[in-house]
């Protein structure tokens, strides 16, 4: 196939991404910025791993976004679960943990004609590629596809590859992209770049397709279908166009090289990575690996997640101490990781400037990472040295889960080690000793999903409308929905547990932290009593014990039917728990007075990294890498309460999302947002928050800290409350507090010193006890060296003496090692049925006989253990018969030792 040698344009990555927005800005796409690596609302997923996820609910169905036509540059990342590159990142020419996919959407406007046409017309007429480096497929039954290819844009047949179905199923190909087995898919066309023929490969569907000469660079996806559980393939209403372009690869094309590590963004990486390591082989895998893996770890940190040993921070944590070991195997033995983030943030930071924002604690958080890792590194290797060095082909698995717990080795980074120096590891062993030591640090461990609405319920269902910001009760409200064993059901019978949804409810159902309310579901007006309202159980109706959020819109208000029947249509007077609600508030809204003090004092670092806000009590996790000090704390507390007593009316406003962060409003973690957004201003805290309030601050009427400690790695939590519980507190601590001042005999005022005063007199008469015991001791084993033996020449003592500790014991043992010279000695101190054990030598008996042994023999025969060095040791057991059988024995065997 003839090919064009040459690329005119040179684009840098950062005219990429802008050429590929303004172009499809142009053409009437909304810019929709890229969603975090962590998906809002989806506990399917670990990360997001590909540019349609955060459109995944608007092809679902259940989210409707106020635009037909988007374009994206959508941060992904492939590093756990089941989308997992990490192992090939550094060893292959396209392969990362992180990568940036182009994408352009429609949400039922254009369909396959545009689409193909505006993807030909960018590659071609924008960055000018030459035509005759370009093939395409298409699903083999995609004739409108072909057609369009052929027909409008005009590439030859020869350069339209139909693709069949290759896996042993129906729709089973590279061909036909599905969403899962049931649901929205349909055929996709691929266009692939020709790298030239002194590249080893074939063309998509030949043998030789799995070699690098034909890269695929963009694919183009055409929602057509609803797949349904027997097979079949219904025609969908509103036909949607999926394309993503991964632009390492783009970068490639256009930048003239083969390799995505050879675009101007990796090179930047890779040199300031060779400076650090103080590496002359830019070609070098490790530095590619280091270049690769500084993007993924900066973001997902941008992007809230810090390194743990569990969930996304032990993913987090992984890639770190891989790029980190691959410094170690450059030399390096100092902190380098870290300072690639400005070269990061110099590349990067323009299309992103939450990286630029955050840059600071990016390079803090990889930094504690790196000093903490450092610690153990060197130890580590070296173990590994010695099992590679013995291994006859494979790692065991218990000594791959000892790299790990003993020196934080991940076992992806043991088996990267391993396959370096062709070994294998034993993976089930490794995971029967993580079983077997409950330690589990399982990636996806705690991704699991709950109950789902059906993709044929969220197709029929509105929206639920929430009332509960003005009000706690609802008259007439209708039931669109019930799911019993997480099935849709036309009616529920007393007894049985469901989930009830209706048209609008004032219920709130559990986000951004806030627990969801709990009340009563009931028909007919005897239930609409204020008994009812409150939550108290009623003669008739639905018990709710929970309301929880589904699809992102849909209010589940889940319980127990009490009595009678409920049924599709029912109409009901819905009822919060107006008494729990009033509580949760309190505490909700000194959530956000914490979180702005704790930015003020602390620092802007601070960001939420989860929260519990109940009835009883607030739980608030933040990013800071160290404790906080007490006198830290009672300013954060004062702060609080200056508002609360400030009594400042708390402001609701609705506005574009780009305004409210604009104006300083603050995103929450985890959170997931739409174009318009609810802004929460009270006092100096101003937030996105779609939770209920206070209407003053004043309500929340005191606030006090509980607790403050460490959860992971640079994220602390606070406990506190509000309220009549906040005060109920106080009161039991000044309970305390006066019960102390009694046992003390003065006033409260007085604690402080009258405790002062009984600790300082309790040290002086530990220290006359500690003189006692000592003169004691000494009168007690005054006769006791009259009574050694003779072995060889050597003095032996073994003695059971009454009423001394082991620390007695230690200064009665150096009294007879000097009295006695060349000497074997062994004291048993006997207390309330309990022996404590020392055992010495010293003189001409050292390196004849060792007193680890001796007391170890001795231990063992009383029940208990002991060792130490060979001129001293100690251990304990048990008092009584055999303790002085064991005594006796001490001279033989030192004879024994002697001969």
């Amino acid at each position: 196939m003839p090919a064009s040698d040459i690329i005119p344009a040179r684009p840098t990555t950062a005219e990429i991404r802008r050429d590929f927005l303004d172009f499809f800005s142009s053409r009437g796409h909304t810019i929709v910025p890229s969603a975090s690596l962590v998906p809002a609302n989806d506990p399917t997923l670990l990360f997001t791993n590909s540019g349609m996820v955060q459109f995944k609910d608007v092809f679902l169905g259940a989210e409707k976004p106020g635009y037909m036509r988007a374009a994206d540059v959508q941060r992904c990342l492939r590093a756990g679960g089941k989308h997992n590159d990490l192992d090939q990142v550094g060893y292959t020419a396209r392969h990362h943990t992180f990568f940036e996919m182009l994408g352009n959407w429609s949400f039922g406007d254009y369909f396959k004609h545009d689409a193909i046409a505006w993807a030909w017309e960018l590659l071609t007429r924008v960055w000018k590629i030459p035509a005759d480096r370009l093939l395409v497929t298409v699903y083999h039954t995609d004739d409108e596809a072909y057609g369009i290819w052929r027909d409008v844009v005009g590439v030859p047949e020869d350069r339209i590859i139909r693709i069949g179905d290759n896996k042993g199923a129906p729709f089973a190909s590279d061909n036909f992209w599905q969403m899962a087995d049931t649901g929205p898919c349909g055929p996709c066309t691929e266009i692939f770049y020709d790298h030239g023929a002194h590249i080893p490969g074939g063309p998509p569907g030949s043998p030789d397709e799995d070699g690098d000469r034909f890269i695929e660079i963009w694919n183009l996806v055409f929602m057509q279908f609803d797949r349904q559980p027997d097979g079949r393939l219904e025609p969908l209403p509103a036909p949607c166009v999926d394309t993503g372009m991964g632009l390492e690869r783009l970068a490639a094309v256009l930048q003239g090289v083969h390799g995505n590590y050879e675009i101007d963004l990796f090179q930047a990486l890779v040199a300031k990575a060779a400076r650090l390591t103080g590496t002359a082989d830019l070609d070098n895998k490790s530095l590619r690996v280091i270049a690769d893996h500084i993007r993924a770890c900066s973001f997902l940190i941008v992007d809230g997640v810090l390194p743990s040993n569990e969930g996304r921070g032990y993913v987090l944590r992984r890639i770190i101490r891989r790029a980190l070991r691959h410094g170690w195997m450059l030399g390096v033995r100092q902190p380098f990781f870290h300072r690639l983030v400005e070269t990061l943030d110099a590349q990067m930071g323009e299309a992103y400037p939450e990286l630029r924002a955050k840059r600071a604690l990016v390079e803090r958080a990889l930094l504690a990472e790196e000093e903490r890792f450092a610690e153990t590194l060197d130890s580590g290797m070296r173990i590994f040295d010695e099992l590679a060095a013995r291994s006859t082909g494979t790692i065991p698995g218990a000594d791959a889960f000892r790299l790990y717990d003993t020196y934080g080795f991940p076992l992806d980074l043991t088996a990267d080690m391993a396959r370096e120096r062709g070994l294998e590891v034993d993976v089930a062993g490794f995971d029967a000793a993580m079983e077997q030591q409950r330690e589990t640090a399982r990636a996806a461990g705690k991704f699991g999903g709950g109950v789902t609405l059906p993709a044929d319920l969220v197709a029929r269902m509105a929206p639920t409308a929430f009332l509960g910001y003005e009000q706690l009760q609802a008259d007439g409200t209708e039931v669109i929905a019930l799911l019993r064993d997480g099935r849709p059901v036309d009616r529920i019978e007393a007894g049985e547990e469901a989930i009830v949804f209706l048209d609008r409810t004032p219920f709130y159902a559990e986000s951004g932290g806030q627990v969801g309310d709990t009340g009563t579901l009931s028909a007919g007006a005897a239930a609409g009593t204020a008994t009812a309202a409150t939550g108290a159980p009623g003669a008739a109706g639905f018990s709710v014990e929970d309301t929880r959020k589904f699809a992102g819109q849909y209010h589940g208000h889940v319980g127990r039917l009490a009595s009678g029947t409920l049924a599709l249509g029912d109409r009901l007077r819905a009822c919060v728990d107006a008494g729990r609600r009033g509580a949760t508030i309190l505490n909700h809204s000194a959530t956000h007075l914490l979180h702005g003090a704790l930015r003020e004092r602390l620092g802007t670092h601070v960001a939420q990294k989860g929260s519990l806000v109940a009835p009883d009590r607030l739980r608030f996790d933040f990013s800071h890498f160290e404790p906080i000090t007490a006198e830290e704390l009672r300013d954060i507390e004062q702060r609080v309460n200056d508002e609360v007593r400030a009594d400042h009316a708390v402001e609701f406003r609705e506005m574009a999302m780009q305004e409210a962060i604009d104006a300083g409003a603050i995103a929450l973690f985890g959170e997931k947002y739409g174009e318009r957004v609810r802004v929460v201003k009270m006092g100096g805290s101003v937030e996105l928050c779609g939770g209920t309030h206070v209407g003053r601050t004043g309500e929340i009427g005191l606030f006090k800290l509980v607790s403050e400690g460490g959860v992971s790695a640079g994220v602390r939590r606070i406990e506190a409350l509000t309220g009549r519980a906040a005060l109920d507190r106080v009161a039991e601590e000044e309970g305390r507090l006066s019960e102390a001042a009694r046992l003390l005999g003065g006033t409260t005022a007085e604690v402080g010193d009258r405790l002062r005063a009984l600790l300082d007199r309790q040290k002086k008469l530990e220290r006359e006890v500690e003189l006692l015991k000592a003169r004691a001791a000494s009168s007690a084993t005054a006769d006791l060296a009259a009574t050694a033996v003779d072995v060889g020449g050597i003095r032996v003592l073994a003695a059971r003496i009454e009423g001394l500790d082991a620390r007695a014991l230690r200064d009665a043992l150096d009294r007879f090692k000097q009295q006695l010279g060349d000497a074997v000695v062994v004291l048993a101190g006997t207390t309330d049925g309990r022996a404590a054990l020392v055992a010495g030598v010293s003189g001409s008996a050292l390196g004849r006989v060792k007193a680890g042994e001796l007391l170890s023999q001795v231990a063992a025969r009383v029940g208990g253990k002991g060792g130490g060095r060979p001129d001293m040791a100690q251990g304990g057991g048990e008092d009584g018969p055999a303790l002085q059988a064991a005594l006796a024995d001490v001279p033989a065997w030192v004879a024994e030792r002697l001969a």
